[in-house]
């Protein structure tokens, strides 16, 4: 996705009334895909999710996903090689949000450095863990295409 189609998902957002954007990382490596587990104290405690986070005030999609990976991963992004759609929500503290998620490879999976949630595992398939309907959706779309 080229930075022009990345700022045209920010307008996007912005005419919608999006009021915070997510990004989300689908890293595979090998055929495994990355899934991350939030702390049981965090809100949606104990649910599994892809890597990623807000995107801060002045910060672009791209900027934010590459950031978002090296927080909670320790990984850098070495290639973007698709975006796989973006779906809305309402935070618990009753947010607009989008959640923008794109496929990524990481320069190196050595090890994987955990700062915001307390378990990984890498997937293989979308239903080896219990994810919520849109993340699935997601996962089932990468791993069928």
């Amino acid at each position: 996705m080229h930075l022009a189609e990345v700022a045209d998902l920010a307008r996007q957002d912005a005419a919608d009334g999006v009021q915070q954007q997510i990004v989300a990382a689908v890293i595979d490596v090998d055929g495994q895909v990355l899934l991350v587990r939030r702390r049981a104290t965090d809100s949606r405690g104990g649910e599994w999710e892809f890597p990623g986070g807000k995107v801060d005030p002045g910060e672009d999609l791209n900027t934010a996903l590459h950031r978002e990976v090296v927080e909670e991963t320790g990984m850098r992004i070495a290639e973007i090689t698709g975006y796989l759609g973006a779906f809305d929500y309402t935070a618990q503290r009753g947010t607009y949000n989008r959640q923008h998620t794109w496929s990524v490879i990481v320069a190196s999976a050595d090890e994987v450095h955990l700062t915001e949630h307390d378990a990984y595992a890498w997937v293989a398939a979308a239903d080896e863990y219990p994810l919520s309907a849109d993340l699935e959706a997601l996962l089932d779309k990468y791993f069928q295409s």
